[in-house]
């Protein structure tokens, strides 16, 4: 039984050397990753703002298309004589303009 301590604690010696050498580099590196990961949250990639402007796009597009079939709606109801439907149909067309001078913003 003495002749084999020695050689358990060198098999000893020699596994927890490689658990504390990977301790080690956790310590050293968990200041880097926890760094990196504030970056990538505080930043927008190149397509995230892609995607971003695209969605302001859309919903701009969508938005002036549903002005313009509420017009012509509105419209044909003035040409019936409706004067509400005329009101109607200049705060629609004021809209409309307000969204052609201010299209989603560039970047």
């Amino acid at each position: 039984m003495s002749s084999l301590r020695p050689l358990l604690l060198v098999c000893a010696a020699l596994t927890l050397q490689g658990c504390l050498a990977k301790a080690a580099v956790d310590v050293v590196t968990l200041p880097v990753r926890a760094v990196g990961a504030g970056v990538d949250a505080a930043t927008t990639s190149q397509s995230e703002a892609d995607e971003k402007r695209g969605r302001a796009i859309r919903k701009h597009e969508e938005r002036f298309a549903e002005l313009e079939r509420e017009y012509a709606k509105e419209m044909e109801r003035c040409a019936d004589g409706n004067d509400e439907a005329c009101e109607k149909a200049a705060r629609i067309n004021e809209e409309t303009e307000e969204l052609l001078r201010n299209p989603p913003e560039r970047r």
